[in-house]
């Protein structure tokens, strides 16, 4: 990582996420690390199974161990699969190189009922009267996501081409409704949009992938 920063040892990908990867960055901004790390193969036979995630060492930095981290992708986790494909990698080693190129393994229709699923709990959690307006923003960005795997296969993470108009959302300089205009058009955009993706991940080659990670740490 940049600037000397400390490195965990067992982590096989560390990705920057957050508002610098989305593009949606300003002076302000922190940098929201997110990382795939591997537990030694032999603590799984302990009583005492190794932690799932992690925070830290960092500030803003959590990391999944990497069989939690393929569950939740398999599952279409929003977060998880933006990780896959975001722009900024600060650290990869062989097996996270492996990881990234499975990818598109993970990917699938499920998504669909995923993204917008994450997008509407963000919705039903925001006060129109007095909206979290950094939090609404994330909401339309999600649903923007979401639309994007559903046609090309892949999330999009990059928000260049909608960067002023999420910042303005973001800086509360759009009216609530108009908010919600865009958010309920594109919910119904994404629910009609038909799917580029298999109706279901290849959950074969990803335990594939897992079996192989595991022997190496053995």
């Amino acid at each position: 990582m940049k600037g000397g920063a400390e490195i965990a040892d067992d982590l096989i990908l560390s990705v920057v996420m957050g508002s610098r990867a989305y593009g949606l960055e300003t002076d302000t901004s922190d940098t929201d690390r997110r990382g795939v790390f591997v537990a030694p193969t032999a603590a799984f036979w302990r009583l005492d199974k190794p932690a799932t995630h992690r925070d830290g060492p960092l500030p803003e930095q959590f990391s999944w161990e990497v069989e939690r981290f393929c569950v939740l992708a398999l599952d279409a986790n929003p977060t998880v699969l933006e990780c896959l494909w975001s722009p900024i990698v600060e650290l990869i080693t062989p097996a996270g190189r492996q990881l990234r190129d499975l990818r598109g393994a993970f990917v699938s229709a499920k998504a669909q009922q995923s993204f917008a699923g994450y997008a509407d709990a963000q919705f039903r959690r925001l006060d129109p009267a007095a909206p979290k307006w950094k939090q609404a923003m994330h909401m339309v960005r999600l649903l923007l996501s979401g639309l994007h795997l559903m046609r090309y296969g892949e999330p999009l993470v990059d928000m260049g081409p909608y960067r002023e108009q999420l910042l303005a959302i973001k800086r509360g300089e759009v009216p609530w409704a108009e908010v919600d205009g865009w958010r309920a058009a594109l919910s119904a955009e994404l629910a009609a949009t038909p799917s580029v993706l298999p109706a279901a991940p290849d959950r074969e080659r990803v335990e594939e992938f897992l079996f192989g990670v595991r022997k190496e740490n053995l």
